[in-house]
């Protein structure tokens, strides 16, 4: 018996290891998720190096060079590779540190909505009973409202601020990461390797941390994969209806909203900003489809 439940334990333990990598993913797919990463290595590389890479400030003022175009365009001057908006400050500038706040929020707020959702996940589906009920009201409370929309009302009372921001879109995301989780372990709770651990005299903590946890993160993975898109999207559309970051702090939506006003006489203000959340976004949701595919066991082989 002892013996047994030793092995089921052993299995258990390598569980997330056995999923297929990325590298088995062939033809479109591998190229797709090649290019992604690709995209999101120099996005990356140019928020972390920003100081380093761009030749202005983000918030250098200089109205004499104002509205200037891309200096590959008519009138462009070659000090501006992507031109200047209204206050004569670099597009190039302000695009590579709005890159920071972008990805600074996305993957703060889905490491907070992760943490707190899986973990009140592994309890409620572990233990059930009064806990479940109230953490899936809770949680079902909290799908009932948009998302964008109830962090709108969090922030209008709040006011803007970058910290505030991340707080807000990691405490309200948290949801769909807890019943996820709940879902994965109201069935890992009676397996086999789960009741060998129970029978060698294992804690609870240590069947949670060792034996449960490991057999959920594969879906948890996919889901953040795809979350820091959304939320990158909610931060970019909060900056631009001025409830996200300071205007002093460059961020995309925030360049959009500015240049809207100037869209038929200054075309780059708009366009660079939205090309970047564009190809950022797509670049997170290709490289979650990969990564998706990687994890699924029903694609083996394909």
């Amino acid at each position: 018996m002892t013996a047994a439940a030793n092995t089921a334990v052993a299995a258990s333990a390598g569980g997330i290891r056995r999923r297929r990598p990325l590298s088995v993913l062939r033809g479109s797919r591998r190229i797709a998720a090649a290019s992604a990463l690709v995209v999101l290595a120099l996005v990356s590389t140019g928020a972390i190096a920003a100081p380093l890479l761009t030749p202005h400030r983000p918030g250098t003022i200089d109205i004499a060079n104002r509205l200037v175009a891309p200096a590959w365009a008519s009138g462009g001057r070659a000090g501006h590779l992507l031109g200047t908006d209204q206050l004569g400050r670099d597009v190039f500038s302000r695009l590579a540190f709005g890159a920071r706040v972008s990805l600074l929020v996305g993957l703060s707020a889905v490491v907070i909505s992760g943490v707190i959702g899986v973990a009140l996940g592994l309890i409620a589906g572990y233990y059930g009973g009064w806990f479940d009920d109230v953490i899936m009201r809770l949680a079902d409370f909290e799908l009932a409202f948009p998302f964008i929309l109830l962090a709108i009302a969090i922030l209008a009372a709040l006011g803007p601020g970058l910290e505030k921001v991340i707080l807000v879109l990691g405490l309200t995301g948290w949801a769909q990461y807890c019943r996820l989780t709940r879902a994965q372990v109201l069935g890992l709770r009676e397996t086999e390797f789960v009741e060998a651990a129970r029978t060698i005299g294992a804690s609870t903590a240590r069947i949670l941390k060792r034996h449960v946890l490991p057999n959920t993160l594969a879906p948890v993975i996919v889901i953040a994969s795809f979350s820091v898109a959304g939320v990158i999207i909610a931060e970019a559309s909060l900056s631009f209806l001025g409830l996200g970051v300071p205007p002093a702090v460059p961020s995309w939506g925030g360049m959009l909203s500015e240049g809207r006003a100037y869209l038929e006489r200054a075309w780059w203000l708009v366009t660079f900003p939205g090309l970047m959340l564009m190809l950022t976004v797509l670049s997170i949701n290709v490289l979650g489809d990969a990564i998706r595919d990687a994890l699924d066991p029903r694609l083996r082989g394909i």
